[in-house]
């Protein structure tokens, strides 16, 4: 899903910078027609792929052949139960919720951001207004998953 991320430039321009990674800063409508398409069969289908080191999503830089069996769809707003991601059920055969304790998922983003060369102090602001933020969305606005 990651590869749906808007460009920063437009991020800049929609003023949700600082809250990237938040539902509002993805191309929902362009991830949901490629989901559609994957499950239509279609012969190729290229996706984007976000590269983080460059923080920029990549267009085309995969492809999905329709003689895939098996699309393994990861992110946090999949199972988001607010319009319009809750319609995006229809798209899986199974789902799966990754159920981590609220205090090891802020610590997981913490250790992400000090990895990816974040001070300390930008790593914790950001997990403090913008991750958490978001973690606290999905755990309590979510469809059930199959498997949790």
């Amino acid at each position: 899903m990651d590869g749906f991320h808007y460009d920063n430039a437009v991020l800049d321009d929609l003023r949700l910078r600082a809250r990237k990674g938040a539902p509002a800063t993805f191309d929902f409508a362009g991830f949901a027609v490629t989901l559609q398409r994957i499950r239509q069969g279609e012969q190729s289908v290229a996706i984007p792929v976000f590269d983080r080191e460059a923080d920029l999503a990549r267009a085309g830089a995969s492809i999905i052949h329709s003689g895939v069996r098996v699309v393994v769809v990861e992110g946090n707003y999949l199972l988001l139960d607010r319009e319009p991601w809750s319609g995006l059920a229809k798209y899986f055969d199974l789902t799966a919720f990754l159920d981590v304790p609220r205090d090891e998922l802020k610590q997981r983003l913490l250790d992400r951001w000090l990895n990816l060369g974040y001070t300390p102090a930008k790593a914790q602001h950001w997990v403090e207004t913008n991750d958490m933020p978001n973690v606290d969305l999905v755990l309590g606005s979510r469809l059930v998953a199959d498997f949790s």
